[in-house]
């Protein structure tokens, strides 16, 4: 099991388009996505364990701490201290206590620390005696962890981004990576499975072929390009322009993100926990992102992403009412680290 600790153009051309997303410009008031990661990574460094997480309000990074001499360094890190109750050992107990006494298909877990807390969701399938059970669970804790219903199912959804096709599956790819002078492309884990060839257009000519998959536990995969002649470093936006992927860097609660797939397209969406828990009914992912952002069937594989700063690779959701969604991606660091790629 892995699960971390509290502390995502394509352009083919005509044939061939494979997704990586980017942000586009920082709207007046709100958080520049850059300076946000880059405040976000000196606090890591400065506390690691001693901060129960950050987020993003009204524009500034505020990081949780349970001291004034952790303060202190998150101030000198450049965020905004917020004293809370509960520390990052404490939310860890609390997370493994969910996973060794209530891992019930259909719930998914990870930290809010804007409410010092772990948040867990059970969909429509999970029964009445199995939330019991959950409930009970969660009272055990003291207070660290909330439970909530939300509607649909977890479900892993197959297509996304710009299309792409294999195994009789429609998925997407999420960014194009590269390794010294060979270039590939990102989707989700669960995709991969299915194939070891694939196109960009329903039984047309092979454009790549599979490098790595993994799923469950993680969700990621990487098909190299059979041809590299057209493919840039960028997303489709579906508005007939194209964004640039500058960097990668994990999402922080708070933070405002946009989805591409080729079912919803382009959705837009805010971060609200990381460090989370999916139990699909085929398997668990851990150390996912939670999004409102809204996905449908045919969005899995497509980016998430924050102006030029890949986030993530969409895996599922339990689905979408009205503009509100429940948009899961699993981290793009983790899946650049694991194939030693860049993006580009």
């Amino acid at each position: 099991m892995r699960r971390r600790t509290t502390r995502a153009r394509i352009a083919l051309s005509a044939a061939l388009v494979l997704g990586s997303l980017g942000f586009g410009a920082t709207p007046a008031g709100a958080a520049d996505p850059v300076s946000v990661h880059a405040v976000d990574s000196a606090v890591e460094r400065q506390l690691g364990a001693d901060s129960a997480g950050t987020y993003v309000e009204d524009g500034r990074l505020i990081a949780t701490v349970t001291s004034e001499a952790a303060a202190e360094r998150a101030r000198a890190a450049g965020a905004v201290p917020r004293i809370v109750e509960r520390g990052a050992a404490e939310l860890d107990a609390a997370m493994a206590a969910l996973e060794s006494r209530a891992k019930i298909p259909g719930t998914s877990w990870g930290l809010d620390p804007r409410t010092n807390q772990i948040a867990v969701e059970a969909d429509s399938s999970v029964s009445a005696r199995d939330l019991a059970r959950l409930r009970k669970v969660a009272a055990s804790l003291d207070g660290a962890v909330r439970v909530s219903r939300v509607p649909g199912v977890f479900t892993r959804e197959v297509a996304g981004g710009n299309a792409v096709y294999g195994g009789g599956y429609r998925c997407s790819a999420a960014f194009n990576v590269q390794k010294g002078s060979t270039r590939y492309f990102l989707t989700a884990g669960h995709c991969t499975n299915a194939a070891s060839s694939w196109s960009a257009t329903s039984g047309g000519a092979q454009i790549g072929v599979r490098e790595g998959t993994s799923f469950p536990t993680n969700d990621y995969g990487l098909v190299r390009y059979t041809n590299t002649a057209d493919t840039p470093g960028s997303v489709t936006l579906y508005n007939g322009s194209f964004q640039d992927i500058a960097s990668a860097a994990d999402a922080v609660v708070g933070q405002a993100i946009k989805k591409s797939g080729s079912t919803t397209k382009v959705t837009s969406g805010t971060v609200t926990a990381v460090n989370v828990t999916v139990n699909y009914s085929d398997g668990p992912v851990y150390g996912m992102v939670r999004t409102t952002a809204c996905s449908a069937g045919g969005d899995s594989g497509g980016a998430h992403f924050a102006g030029s700063v890949a986030l993530g690779i969409h895996s599922g959701s339990s689905g979408c009412t009205g503009t509100n969604g429940s948009a899961i991606h699993q981290p793009v660091r983790e899946a650049l680290s694991a194939y030693g790629v860049t993006v580009y």
